[in-house]
């Protein structure tokens, strides 16, 4: 209908003016409020809690995991609260709804070797002879990405987002603007700075993207290099030294930063930290390494371990 349409556009209206979302943000409502929209032909307006409810199980239905279906159930109750707000209903249908229990899964995981590979062929091939400009920056830019990102473990928005200042400063750490616009220091290694400056080094010896702010320029919409496009170039390379493309992205690296650091000795509150999240629950994810870590202490020094 073309009045959810409106509603939906409204919604998105505010929450880009009064709470400054990002747009990856507003894509992700967008998406969300439309495919309900779609499921509940009669219009959002005259929606109640039981055909919420029938969404959440259509979606168990197509296959969403728990962890889709809240957030979906999380967008749909911040509609509501909106459109409730504004008067244009009278009650929130969603306030009796329950969200899906959700299952806790352990994040996929590289391990040290295999993420060492990813990263050492990367080096060799921005080291390589190229046969044009745009070969050379494309595979330096690659290197540059893994090895900010094995160092710091930034989300990948964070990370293609970077100014170019990150790379020219000589500071040991980088000043992050994560989620809901908040900021963190975080620790960037030789390596990393090294790969930072190298690629912008050949930026320059090129004459690419004088002018740009962003540390991965590109001509797109956004100015800088994609999340999309960073995952494109992470898999090929992933399949070229054997790992299988599927299970490997920059999430999957983020997951590699922060479980290596737990298995080397680091504290869950310093990973949270390092990770940016603002509740300690959800890094609580890797106590799964946590657990490891102890159990393979007992085996190794418990006097009845081996018995």
């Amino acid at each position: 209908m073309a009045s959810d349409a409106v509603h939906i556009e409204s919604f998105l209206e505010m929450l880009a003016a009064e709470r400054g979302a990002a747009l990856n943000t507003l894509e992700s409502y967008a998406r969300d409020l439309e495919d309900f929209a779609s499921f509940h032909a009669s219009g959002v307006l005259d929606a109640s809690s039981e055909d919420i409810a029938a969404y959440l199980r259509d979606l168990a239905h197509r296959g969403f995991a728990e962890s889709s279906q809240a957030r979906r159930l999380s967008a749909l109750r911040q509609f509501y609260k909106f459109l409730y707000s504004e008067g244009l209903r009278g009650d929130d249908p969603t306030r009796k709804v329950k969200a899906p229990k959700k299952r806790a899964s352990l994040p996929s995981v590289l391990s040290v070797e295999e993420v060492d590979r990813l990263i050492e062929a990367a080096r060799f091939n921005a080291e390589l002879e190229h046969g044009t400009r745009g070969a050379a920056l494309r595979a330096s830019r690659l290197h540059t990405l893994l090895e900010v990102l094995y160092a710091t473990g930034l989300r990948v928005s964070e990370l293609v987002a970077l100014p170019i200042s990150a790379a020219l400063r000589d500071e040991r750490l980088i000043l992050v603007r994560g989620k809901g616009g908040k900021e963190r220091a975080v620790p960037l290694s030789q390596r990393a700075r090294d790969a930072m400056r190298a690629y912008v080094a050949l930026r320059r010896a090129e004459g690419a993207y004088s002018q740009s702010p962003w540390l991965f320029p590109s001509h797109g919409e956004s100015g800088h290099f994609t999340r999309q496009a960073f995952a494109r170039d992470l898999k090929a390379l992933a399949a070229s030294v054997g790992l299988k493309a599927a299970s490997v992205s920059p999430h999957v690296l983020r997951h590699a930063f922060a479980s290596h650091l737990l298995q080397n000795g680091a504290d869950l509150r310093v990973v949270q930290q390092l990770l940016g999240h603002a509740d300690i629950s959800t890094t609580q994810i890797y106590t799964h390494v946590l657990d490891e870590r102890l159990r393979a202490l007992v085996e190794s020094h418990h006097p009845l371990a081996k018995s």
